[in-house]
């Protein structure tokens, strides 16, 4: 069914809600013991890192599916990479055919995981999950293992409340490449796009607005990175004769970025725009107890904080190759790299933002040097229409789980398949939630899962998906 004009027949009974909550309750050591076996695997997707893992870790998903027993096909796949002839890295694919006029909902989540970096910035080992006090911590805990585990929680719970033969169609999708760039993922929509149709589509990537409230995401920032080289020698010279009268690359890249910024330290590049948005209140103390803001550190740009984060565009600098302090000599150098990130408000294409950044470099570079750039990534921005079922349903659910009512919120980070998503289904709702907090430091050293928080996650879901089984 692809109807956004089902009747509202949704709400599950009493005791069907109590029962699922009392399933999930009783379920949670089992969801939190499955979690911890999925952070033991290291399944980074990234080059350099060994790609076994992220099998293996397809394969425990595959399992956990399987295990579920409600599904007609379960099943391990790869797509072609956008270009050449590789194929991505393995996704898991889960199906089960609605019955008797019941819609279908897609739930989606990624097994692969950011790298740990260096370990000793972490507190505990990053691939052995340890809990401490309340939270669970582990590269994975809560992005997105824990989004994996919420789609498998919550369909036990409804399993064990209203057995195996429901009539709610499921499609669950576990992606392997989300933090790699997602390389394959168009293609793998195409390849299974039968299998993949929903009237509502669950994406268990996002966050909360904190611990005790959650949080519905209703817009998303886009991304554009790249590489981008600069030259002005053919080989290095000695500084000491032949420094102030010769531009090496470094003066001109310290020079050509500190122009992509205002005063402020806002973005200062013509042609990026800003998406114009009410925000809730979001004092600077928070920023800075959320961000680890140093003290006499002031946060950069204008207006609302959250207007800064959600929509309006910025750009960071994430990376320079150049020469090492420790291997530093006395010469100009004569190329630098740098990746620049860009986060793009909503409203504003991905290709027209990289258009204008290419521009303003062209501009500003100084002493005629050379420019290179390579290595794009582009990634739209989204808005989640809120006016259909699925949206009421899911809030509802949200509500009866935590107790709170749910903000609507934006975020600065950016989901770019959910374009891809909108573009191959259009028909379907988008619900993009999510089990972290602002304290779980996705991507970061010492990620953490807050289990109250992952608790009422499963249990929002579950609701959710009774709600939608009592559908007509």
């Amino acid at each position: 069914m692809t109807d956004s004009q089902l009747p509202d027949t949704s709400s599950p009974t009493a005791p069907a809600e109590g029962a699922l909550r009392n399933a999930v309750q009783h379920g949670l050591p089992a969801a939190i013991a499955d979690l911890s076996n999925l952070v033991r695997i290291p399944s980074v997707a990234w080059d350099g890192f060994d790609h076994s893992h992220v099998q293996r870790s397809a394969e425990a998903v595959r399992a956990l599916l399987e295990g579920l027993g409600v599904f007609d096909s379960v099943q391990i796949s790869r797509a072609p990479l956008e270009t050449g002839d590789m194929l991505g890295q393995p996704a898991v694919l889960a199906t089960r055919a609605a019955r008797n006029g019941k819609p279908t909902i897609l739930l989606y989540a990624h097994h692969d995981v950011q790298p740990p970096g260096d370990d000793a910035d972490w507190d505990t080992p990053p691939f052995e999950p340890t809990v401490l006090g309340d939270r669970l911590y582990g590269r994975g805990a809560a992005d997105d293992k824990a989004g994996v585990m919420a789609h498998v929680a919550s369909i036990r719970a409804l399993t064990e409340t209203l057995g195996s033969d429901f009539d709610l169609g499921l499609a669950v999708f576990i992606e392997g490449e989300e933090e790699c760039g997602s390389l394959s993922f168009t293609n793998f929509l195409e390849q299974h796009r039968e299998q993949l149709a929903a009237d509502a589509i669950v994406v268990a990537d996002s966050g909360n607005w904190d611990v005790e409230t959650p949080a519905l995401t209703v817009g998303l920032r886009g991304n554009v990175a790249f590489r981008l080289k600069i030259s002005t020698l053919d080989h290095a010279s000695h500084s000491g004769m032949f420094g102030g009268a010769v531009p090496d690359a470094m003066l001109v890249a310290v020079q050509l970025l500190s122009t992509l910024y205002d005063a402020d330290g806002g973005n200062a590049v013509a042609g990026l725009t800003a998406h114009e948005q009410q925000t809730p209140e979001y004092p600077e103390s928070q920023l800075r107890a959320e961000t680890g803001l140093l003290d006499g550190v002031s946060p950069i740009g204008t207006g609302s904080i959250l207007s800064r984060i959600w929509s309006k565009p910025s750009i960071t600098v994430t990376g320079i190759d150049a020469p090492s302090v420790k291997n530093a000599s006395n010469t100009l150098v004569p190329s630098v790299t740098v990746k620049l990130s860009a986060r793009v408000a909503p409203g504003q294409s991905a290709a027209s933002a990289l258009q204008a950044i290419q521009s303003h470099l062209s501009t500003h570079v100084p002493y005629g040097a050379k420019l290179e750039i390579s290595h794009v990534e582009l990634g739209n921005p989204f808005l989640v229409d809120t006016s259909g079922w699925a949206v009421a349903d899911a809030k509802d659910a949200m509500t009866e789980a935590w107790g709170k009512d749910v903000v609507e919120m934006g975020v600065g980070g950016s989901i770019p398949f959910i374009a891809d998503l909108v573009e191959m289904f259009p028909k379907a709702q988008i619900l993009v939630t999510g089990v972290e907090d602002p304290d779980s430091r996705a991507h970061a050293p010492n990620e953490s899962l807050h289990l109250g928080v992952f608790h009422r996650a499963i249990l929002t879901e579950a609701l959710l998906l009774a709600k939608l089984n009592a559908r007509a």
